[in-house]
């Protein structure tokens, strides 16, 4: 099987509205107000004087490169961000965005998660990746079934116990 440029170097994200808003905040304010800060650095060290023995334009220098490395990354996967309609999407199976009530079969240990795309993800918050081991594992089933997922120290059992949306 051939793959074209464009299927081999994007990977396809998708999005809340709310996620996908945080992220274009985030590219905005990297490139609108850290860009020229790093710029102002670098016209700073470089003022001091000979540039083959300042550490402060070297820091300044590297400093600018790291931030469009980031900005650079950003823009990137906001190319290849989709927004979800959560109109369309069946609610009777864990699918990116589901709100998963989970019951861990070894211990009886409830659990409740939001699966998210990897950017979004955060665990504090509940929110886990649809990247992740439990994730995967958990993507596609149906109320009342058992994911069996492999982890580095076994097997977890988790019956889906619900699915909703926001």
């Amino acid at each position: 099987m051939y793959y074209t440029n464009d299927e081999v170097m994007s990977k396809v994200s998708y999005y809340t509205a709310e996620g996908l808003k945080k992220l274009r905040d985030e590219v905005d304010h990297l490139r609108d107000v850290e860009r020229p800060k790093a710029s102002n650095a670098i016209a700073e060290a470089r003022d001091k004087g000979d540039l083959s023995e300042n550490a402060e334009y070297d820091a300044a220098k590297e400093a600018q490169g790291m931030l469009e490395m980031r900005i650079s990354k950003l823009e990137e996967t906001l190319a290849n961000a989709r927004l979800i309609d959560e109109s369309q999407l069946d609610l009777s199976k864990v699918l990116v965005h589901s709100n998963v009530k989970i019951k861990n079969q070894n211990n009886g240990m409830e659990m409740a998660y939001k699966l998210v795309a990897q950017s979004e993800a955060d665990l504090k918050s509940g929110k886990i990746s649809v990247d992740s081991p439990i994730g995967k594992g958990l993507l596609g089933k149906q109320k009342g079934e058992i994911a069996e997922i492999q982890v580095p120290n076994g097997t977890l059992k988790f019956e889906i116990l619900e699915i909703t949306r926001d």
